[in-house]
């Protein structure tokens, strides 16, 4: 399945006999929060889901968003209407992490009609409404573990000895500024892969095949034993992921990443262009 869809196939969607479960998950690192823009406007028939309090647990030893309890999450999406057999399409404002996240959430714990609106909510042009729709209650049950997973040691070891990939902006890679994190720079031996550079200028996704040239690139092949990626905070790795799904790819997501990487402090820390 195509993990993306564009806002005209989602309109037709929409208005077929069997409509998507929409997410709305409008959100941005350092705020504002999410709920007023969609209590605004939103897409029709659309719930609000609080990436903060619902797609990840408290922070702490875990990084700035932990994944959240599996049960937890369970709960958030059988309130939005998501059960086993839901097609859900997920979206946010247009940066397209946040919906990301939503994204491989669903599919790590077992939910495999689940896609991200292409540039969001910025590339909408049907109708908005303020009500806020009470779907019925979903039976999902989520099921960890069909997507793959790193923890802290798994990513330094595939750092040594596959493709780790580091969505962060490059700067925060190369160590010259760190606006969040304890210290700047990178897990030993990632590469540097903003995720912003899969996305045109409108907020799309480049095609499948551009994709998988740049990742190609970047050291992934049919032969690469495994492609892992991570970020600040496990959001905007998720959206390198979902381009890494795109083009071909299963990637695994370190899903604690620099958060959870750059508070202990016994972790080797690289700085500059190069992987080190």
């Amino acid at each position: 399945m195509n993990p993306i869809v564009s806002a005209t196939d989602l309109a037709s969607e929409l208005a077929g006999f069997r409509p998507p479960v929409l997410l709305d998950i409008r959100w941005q690192l350092g705020g504002p929060h999410g709920r007023p823009g969609y209590e605004a406007g939103h897409i029709p028939g659309a719930v609000f889901v609080d990436l903060d309090a619902e797609l990840a647990g408290p922070p702490g030893d875990g990084g700035r968003h932990p994944l959240p309890d599996p049960e937890a999450f369970g709960a958030a999406m059988r309130r939005a209407g998501v059960s086993a057999g839901s097609p859900v399409v997920a979206y946010d404002g247009g940066q397209g992490w946040a919906a990301a996240r939503a994204w491989w959430l669903l599919r790590w714990t077992g939910h495999t009609d689940v896609r991200v609106l292409d540039g969001g909510l910025a590339v909408w042009t049907g109708p908005l409404e303020t009500e806020t729709p009470t779907p019925a209650e979903g039976t999902f049950t989520p099921a960890p573990g069909a997507l793959p997973l790193l923890d802290a040691d798994a990513a330094a070891a595939l750092a040594r000895s596959g493709i780790l990939l580091d969505a962060r902006a490059a700067e925060r890679y190369r160590g010259d500024v760190e606006p969040i994190d304890r210290v700047g720079g990178h897990i030993p031996g990632a590469i540097s892969a903003p995720t912003t550079e899969n996305v045109d200028q409108e907020g799309h996704f480049l095609p499948p095949g551009e994709l998988a040239a740049r990742f190609t690139k970047l050291g992934a092949s049919e032969t690469t034993p495994e492609v892992g990626v991570y970020c600040g905070s496990g959001v905007s790795g998720a959206h390198e992921a979902l381009a890494l799904a795109i083009a071909g790819f299963t990637p695994a997501l370190y899903a604690g990443s620099w958060s959870q990487w750059s508070r202990d402090e016994s972790r080797p820390v690289a700085t500059g262009p190069q992987p080190g």
